[in-house]
């Protein structure tokens, strides 16, 4: 199956079990991998036989921008679900990474990936 890559993707949200966390907000990296067939775009050319790179990151940013969750899991999961609500895709990965988790020590960020399939 074929992939499209966003990476990278950088948004600030109200997420986590700590109430600091819900009131001052952190700021979350999101991957998502979509699985779909891309044979017809690249043989075509055509933009409507493939999925919107910008609709994607909107989508994205709406759910980690949006309300409040004490989990990222539970942010991993609902992106999952609106990228399979609004894009055919077979298949989506997703990671949610969280670089100033209050944590003590020192570390790129801490995260979860979560794929979920139609």
């Amino acid at each position: 199956m074929d992939r499209l890559i966003l990476k990278g993707m950088e948004f600030y949200g109200y997420h986590g079990v700590l109430p600091q966390e819900q009131h001052l907000g952190q700021r979350f990296i999101v991957d998502v991998e979509l699985s779909l067939d891309l044979a017809t775009a690249g043989r075509t050319d055509d933009p409507e036989q493939t999925v919107n790179y910008a609709r994607v990151f909107r989508v994205v940013e709406e759910v980690v921008t949006g309300a409040p969750c004490r989990l990222i899991e539970a942010v991993a999961e609902k992106v999952a679900g609106a990228i399979l609500e609004h894009f055919p895709v077979s298949e989506v990965l997703v990671r949610v990474k969280k670089p100033g988790a209050p944590v003590p020590g020192h570390f790129a960020y801490m995260g979860v990936e979560i794929r979920r399939r139609r």
